[in-house]
This record gives C-alpha cells, sequence and structure tokens, in this order.
C-alpha cells in the first residue's frame, strides 16, 4: 500500500504534469480561491443541488469556459496534453445519478471536501472515508460494474463532429459558457460566514446612525 502511495508522486512528476513543486503551488491557489468564493460551505452546494443558490453554476460556467479555451490551445502548441477518457453511457448515467445525490447530501464535491476537511469538518472526512470505501467495493467488484456501464463508444471529443473548424468551435463554446455565466441571476443561500458580516454590518450602520442623531 505505501509503495503505491509513493507511486502516485512519482506518476505525477514523470508523466509530464510539471514538477511536484508546481503541482503543489497550484493546489494552494486552488484552495485559496475555494476558501475566498466560499464554494466549499454546505449551502453553497446544497443551495446549488436546490436552486437556491447560483453561485457555484456561475463560477463552473465561467472555469469551464475559459479552461476549455486556455486548455486548447495550450494542447495545440504542445504545452499540455489531453487525458480523454471513453464515451460509456450506462456508466455515465449511473455515475452522474450517484454523484449528484451524494453531492447534494453532503454539501460537498471532490474539489471541494478536501478544503473543508483541512477546516477541521469532521462531516467531510467521514463523507471522504465513504467514498473511499465505495472506490473499494468498486474496485473488488469491477467485473460485475463493468457490465452496468454499457458499450465502450469510444474517445469523443467536441471538435470531432467539427472538423477543420476546431478553433471556431473552441472559442464558440467557451465564451457561451462565459456568456451564461454571467447572465446567470445571482442568487446566494446565507453561510454562517455571510449572518456573521449581516450582524456585523447592521450594527456598525446602527452605531453610524446614533452617531449622527448624537450629534
Amino acid at each position: 500500500m505505501l509503495e503505491r502511495l509513493l507511486d502516485i508522486f512519482h506518476i505525477a512528476s514523470t508523466q509530464g504534469h510539471g514538477s511536484l513543486a508546481l503541482i503543489f503551488v497550484i493546489g494552494i491557489l486552488f484552495g485559496g480561491i475555494i476558501q475566498y468564493t466560499r464554494v466549499d460551505k454546505f449551502e453553497k452546494i446544497a443551495g446549488f443541488a436546490m436552486l437556491k443558490d447560483t453561485i457555484v453554476p456561475k463560477m463552473l460556467f465561467l472555469a469551464i469556459g475559459l479552461a476549455s479555451i486556455g486548455l486548447f490551445f495550450m494542447v495545440k502548441m504542445g504545452y499540455a496534453h489531453y487525458h480523454i477518457k471513453p464515451v460509456m453511457l450506462g456508466g455515465l448515467i449511473i455515475g452522474g445519478a450517484l454523484f449528484g445525490i451524494s453531492m447534494a447530501i453532503l454539501g460537498k464535491c471532490p474539489g471541494t471536501g478536501p478544503v473543508s476537511i483541512a477546516e477541521g469538518r469532521i462531516d467531510v472526512l467521514v463523507g471522504a472515508i465513504g467514498g473511499l470505501v465505495g472506490g473499494g467495493v468498486f474496485t473488488m467488484n469491477y467485473d460485475f460494474f463493468k457490465t452496468l456501464m454499457g458499450e465502450n463508444m469510444g474517445k469523443l471529443v467536441l471538435t470531432d463532429f467539427f472538423k477543420g473548424h476546431e478553433d471556431l468551435t473552441i472559442l464558440l463554446f467557451g465564451l457561451g459558457l462565459v456568456a451564461i455565466s454571467i447572465a446567470i441571476p445571482t442568487l446566494e443561500e446565507f453561510d454562517e460566514v455571510d449572518l456573521a458580516q449581516l450582524e456585523e454590518e447592521s450594527a456598525l450602520h446602527t452605531k453610524a446612525k446614533a452617531a449622527k442623531l448624537h450629534h
């Protein structure tokens, strides 16, 4: 087991993903952005599932739109490469449904979960342990689950359907997602940080109003 864990670092540093130092810095930046936007809060993810908070979808559409354009041209210039997985409809539908339900119940996703664990949230740690157990069950019973995944339809990407117009396709796709992000109305489900800030702002406003009346 220890040897397999050490292999993770070896693979990350020898398969064109950049140095471990660069990966570490990117991880710090990612965690910082997640905390700054507070999308690791339960209210944000659960609010998204209930259509009461739009911060997460706005962030997702913006990130995917910009990243799709940047990654496409980085690959084209030889600075990055794709890791495309095959399309298997059964696995995508069943897995997507399980992922969505679990994400709404736990109020976290695989990206925000580790950030919450770093904050000391025990409920997310329990959820992560459950995810590891689920992964182990899947691995040990892979032959059975493979039959549920359906036919392998090959590795497909959007540009395969627009041969000769790849650059324009990606630009339109990416900018379209950015436009959707901007167009989505901003709705927020208040979390503990929001409520604390509102109480503080209300107290300051009341204090300022009282001081003005006194003078």
